[in-house]
């Protein structure tokens, strides 16, 4: 056969063949519908984030559990896995991984699919060179770093590059280079040295101002709002501070939408920035309706009215009615900004007060001044005076009035990764408050109190939570102590197992719970995580409140919790054990709320 009649068989050979394969392909498809298959993916030779980056970019592990996968989309898949698993390892310098791949077909029609993957990622690549360069205004600015986060000999983490780039761009947006751009910034990969070079040159452009602050609205006095502003003429230009004072207006609910407007085009030769504050306000009355449960008063019902801005000076009342079987009250707030209005205030607050637990009863009214401000430390500081008057009885020989100034003062600190739902933080509130005999009011005390409560996250789904609340308080007697400044226990948020105020010293004569004058109480609790929002728990609480001149004994509870997170806290369902109880018992616990 000569060379030209045999590769025209050959091509003869091709044709036929393509045809076949045309006609093999218009038969699967054409063919009814098969019942679903079932497939296995096996990824070999990874682990950590490697392993995690390669399952989630590859297509075939993703779509092995959809019902509707056909053969051809499986094959297709299939071959396209090796480049998505050689695009997953890039990221982490990966750029000679060796891969065996095997599909196995079923001998059954519904049999299992199985598709393996054995990789080898091999050796990361390293940086071998790093040019870097800042250029512009802010060439010698001290804020950029000498050199760049990666050096020669490190590893090309493609995450690592993306941080830097990151925050040298953020340096140059906070240091008032409005028009600072990336001249170049690229990533190389000699293949066959098999190393990595790194080309970063930034150009500052010219460096820019704040200029005057002007307000576009009709609601505040302009010196008012200009408290807000944290920034002076002739401060250097930093988008974030724009971005905190529209933050900090919003956030005060005067106006419904703020808008900070950067007049660029306005700036003179000296680049200051003319900034324009466009508002509209907020509606002025606001009102909520509120219904709730908790074991310890019952069901509750709030009613919640706020008046969002009074005058130009920025005042807010705030109204709140609620109704329970053990707890009524209603309060009355006015605040007055003063120095930063975000955070510091006066306030004038009234409160009508009925409380009927399971140890006393009586009315409470208060009328109150004080002074809150955040510290330098962080800490809110209230100086305040209260005029008191309270009408209580605790047992049938221990009731009486109160009349009387107390000047208190408090220090508070919350700090938390998340306020609703806590991984990790803490609650601190030191008190200290009490009056004078035949000065400020009718009797003499003087009370002080620690509450702590943490919360400690380890690994993954575990939080610990610890809860201290310490107290004691300076008097004659007993009787010089009104009824709601005296220590009791037994709660939700105190000893589980026993009711709210249930616990405390016991008069020996009618066996009643009258109260202390000091207060130890403590609580453990761990939390597990189940599966999505639901976590379990188990815990103790102990302690009690206690008296010089009567018996009190240590008592303590355990038991075992659900919680249930939403976005405004947890849903908290406790069933405690009164250990120390005579006789023993359980008792069922409900909450909602934040946790710190």
């Amino acid at each position: 056969m000569t060379p030209l009649a045999s590769q025209r068989r050959c091509l003869s050979c091709r044709r036929h063949c393509r045809a076949a394969l045309a006609l093999w392909c218009a038969l699967l498809l054409a063919a009814p519908a098969a019942p679903a298959l079932t497939l296995k993916v096996n990824v070999e030779g990874l682990e950590g984030q490697e392993e995690k980056n390669v399952l989630a970019l590859l297509g075939l592990y993703q779509e092995q559990q959809d019902s509707e996968l056909t053969v051809p989309r499986l094959i297709a898949l299939y071959r396209r896995a090796p480049e998505q698993i050689r695009e997953a390892l890039a990221p982490f310098g990966l750029y000679r991984v060796e891969i065996e791949e095997e599909l196995t077909r079923p001998d059954d029609p519904d049999g299992r699919w199985v598709a393996s993957f054995r990789i080898d990622p091999g050796e990361p690549v390293k940086i071998a060179t790093v040019d870097y360069r800042v250029t512009g205004a802010g060439a010698d600015d001290p804020a950029f770093p000498e050199a760049f986060p990666m050096q020669p000999g490190d590893v090309l983490l493609h995450a690592d590059y993306d941080k830097a780039k990151g925050e040298i761009t953020a340096i140059a947006s906070e240091q008032g280079y409005l028009d600072a751009q990336l001249a170049r910034h690229v990533v190389l990969i000699d293949p066959v040295a098999y190393t990595a070079h790194i080309e970063f040159h930034l150009d500052t452009g010219p460096r820019w101002y704040f200029g005057q602050v002007s307000f576009q609205q009709d609601l505040l006095a302009d010196d008012y709002l200009r408290k807000f502003v944290d920034f002076a003429p002739g401060d250097v230009y930093d988008p974030d501070q724009l971005l905190g004072l529209q933050g900090k207006l919003i956030g005060m609910e005067y106006y419904s939408n703020v808008e900070i407007v950067p007049l660029k085009d306005q700036a003179g030769p000296d680049r200051q920035v003319p900034i324009r504050v466009q508002a509209q306000r907020n509606k002025a009355n606001k009102y909520r309706v509120g219904l709730g449960y908790a074991t310890d008063i019952g069901p509750r019902f709030s009613l919640d009215y706020r008046r969002r801005y009074i005058g130009r000076r920025g005042h807010k009342l705030k109204s709140e009615i609620e109704i329970a079987p053990v707890t009524q009250s209603f309060v009355t707030e006015y605040r007055i900004p003063f120095r930063d209005p975000v955070s510091d205030y006066v306030q004038l607050r009234t409160e009508v007060y009925s409380f009927d637990t399971a140890s006393r009863q009586g009315t409470l009214f208060e009328l109150s001044a004080l002074q809150s401000v955040v510290t330098a430390g962080g800490w809110r500081r209230n100086l305040g005076v209260d005029y008191r008057y309270e009408d209580y009885e605790v047992i049938e020989d221990d009731s009486d009035s109160f009349t009387g100034l107390v000047p208190h003062a408090s220090w508070s600190r919350v700090v938390a990764d998340d306020p609703i739902n806590t991984k990790n933080g803490y609650r601190l509130k030191l008190l200290l408050e009490g009056t004078a005999r035949n000065v400020l009011s009718e009797t003499s005390y003087l009370s002080g109190s620690v509450n702590y409560k943490g919360i400690k996250s380890l690994g993954a789904g575990n939080r610990f939570i610890g809860r201290a609340n310490l107290g004691a308080t300076w008097a004659a007697t007993l009787t010089d102590v009104p009824a709601s400044q005296r220590f009791f226990a037994g709660g939700d948020n105190s000893i589980r197992g026993w009711g709210l105020d249930a616990l405390g010293p016991v008069d020996p004569e009618t066996d009643q719970v009258v109260g202390g004058r000091y207060l130890a109480v403590g609580s453990l609790e761990y939390q597990r995580k189940i599966k999505g929002p639901w976590s379990g728990v188990v815990f103790t609480d102990f302690g009690n409140a206690f008296d010089p001149d009567y018996d009190a004994d240590w008592e303590q509870s355990a038991g075992l919790g659900l919680r249930f997170s939403t976005p405004i806290g947890p849903v908290r369902v406790d069933v405690a054990y009164a250990i120390t109880k005579d006789p023993a018992g359980f008792r069922l616990h409900l909450g909602l709320g934040p946790d710190l």
